[in-house]
């Protein structure tokens, strides 16, 4: 049995529930970071904890993580888009966003980081998105999103040499509940330029979370995998 233990942000739903599902497949304890538990298929599992807390609240993370022991995989999963146009985005809403989508990744990223180096190492994944590559409607998620990759690089550079391996993975479309907030017209032109006609599935952007979290070779670190199907060329 494995006697390791990840943390997942957003572990309770869509992209995070499948990674959960993954890693309770190869024996891991997990602890679920998420706001709302409500109907969390995992709720009365011995190897999940479920830790109900509100990313936003930057400044309560290193308490959380001080009290959570030994961690030695951090998945970055959890993240919020609100489909607002750019002329008419409340503050509110921005401060809301860049807290969510990038402040609370480098947070966990500095606590845990403390963790995994006094254990001899660690890995960490960011569940980025292809629009910080490329650009989003939503001008927030992407900016917030090409924030994630950068810092997904530059905390492989300061802690690459300490054992530490930190990637991310940069998916289109994913059909999740973030997909419902995307109109009809769009998907559809968004589904026509990939190669199979399809978003990409939940479980697939997962697996590949899970690779870089557990098997990949640690010369993988820094980088940013996109799971697009062809579409959005740069």
């Amino acid at each position: 049995m494995v006697n390791r233990t990840v943390l997942i942000t957003g572990g309770n739903k869509g992209i995070g529930l499948e990674i959960t599902r993954l890693f309770l497949d190869k024996g891991y304890k997990i602890l679920v970071v998420a706001r709302n538990f409500s109907g969390f298929t995992f709720a009365k599992n011995e190897n999940v904890k479920q830790i109900k807390f509100d990313l936003g609240q930057i400044d309560k993370i290193p308490a959380l993580i001080a009290n959570l022991g030994k961690i030695d995989i951090l998945i970055n999963n959890a993240g919020v888009m609100h489909t607002l146009p750019y002329e008419d985005y409340p503050q509110e809403k921005i401060n809301s966003i860049i807290k969510l989508n990038l402040e609370a990744p480098v947070a966990l990223i500095r606590e845990i980081s403390k963790i995994m180096l006094q254990n001899g190492g660690g890995r960490i994944v960011n569940n980025a998105s292809i629009a910080g590559e490329i650009g989003h409607p939503d001008i927030w998620y992407g900016i917030t999103k090409a924030g994630l990759i950068n810092a997904t690089k530059s905390f492989a550079k300061l802690l690459g040499s300490k054992g530490i391996v930190i990637n991310a993975v940069a998916a289109g479309p994913v059909e999740t509940d973030l997909l419902k907030k995307i109109p009809e017209e769009r998907k559809q032109a968004l589904k026509n330029t990939v190669y199979t006609n399809r978003f990409a599935r939940p479980e697939e952007v997962a697996k590949t979370i899970i690779w870089l979290a557990t098997e990949s070779p640690e010369y993988i670190n820094g980088t940013c995998i996109d799971i697009n199907n062809g579409a959005f060329p740069r």
